[in-house]
């Protein structure tokens, strides 16, 4: 009896702690997979603060800061920002993060940069939305614009009532070139030649974990039991 309380006691101290854990999070995915919908649900639903590089990026560039004005040159020439660039970026602003949990959006893109992360500041766990790429291609191409006002419709799930007109002005959409069919095709060519390799240097390290669906609201009740076995959830949105 006394052995059993001694355990119980030990498990009740032990278990609050292993479940609330820092957890540091990569969500990866290509254009069009819902990225976006499932990082803003992770945030919402767990104790994990977003880190968007895109937005690191440009905060940086505004503020003026030593690895801003750097990317700024490349950026403004055309070019790719350097993997050592984005690495100190990311460095940094994960430095300031060394008490949270965080999720990394948009950062590796390279296995440089993926391997310059995990010496200094090592995920638990890397997120990949498997979403197939002819749904993709006719989710993206599906959309289109009021470029005035940038309204987007999607022939799918949100059509405009006249087709090709705006809803509020009766002016014609637009397809943006990002969206129609060759780009979007070149666009996710491209992400799936730079990314496998980042996805298998994860896989290598047994920390990668995929999540295969054609919509969001099918992957994220996976997404969110995933999590759930690492840190304790706030709460369970359920989305229809």
């Amino acid at each position: 009896m006394k052995v059993w309380l001694i355990y119980s006691l030990i498990i009740s101290t032990i278990k609050p702690t292993m479940i609330s854990k820092t957890l540091r999070t990569i969500i990866m995915g290509p254009p069009g997979s819902g990225k976006g919908t499932i990082s803003s649900r992770i945030v919402k639903d767990f104790r994990l603060k977003h880190l968007s590089s895109g937005d690191l990026l440009r905060s940086q560039i505004h503020n003026k800061s030593k690895e801003g004005l750097q990317a700024k040159k490349y950026i403004d020439s055309g070019q790719l920002v350097p993997d050592n660039v984005m690495v100190q970026l990311i460095l940094n602003e994960l430095q300031k993060l060394k008490h949270d949990s965080w999720l990394l959006d948009g950062f590796p893109r390279t296995v440089p940069q993926a391997e310059a992360l995990h010496t200094k500041e090592p995920a638990d766990v890397v997120i990949n939305l498997n979403v197939p790429f002819e749904i993709i291609m006719s989710r993206l191409t599906s959309r289109w614009t009021h470029a005035p006002s940038g309204r987007i419709y999607n022939t799918d799930f949100n059509p405009p009532k006249v087709q090709g007109i705006d809803d509020v002005t009766g002016e014609e959409l637009i397809q943006r070139e990002d969206d129609k069919p060759e780009t979007v095709k070149k666009r996710l060519e491209t992400y799936q030649a730079h990314t496998e390799p980042v996805l298998n240097y994860y896989r290598n390290l047994g920390i990668l974990e995929e999540f295969t669906g054609k919509y969001s609201n099918e992957i994220w009740p996976k997404v969110h039991k995933f999590l759930s076995t690492k840190t304790e959830p706030l709460q369970y949105t359920v989305y229809k």
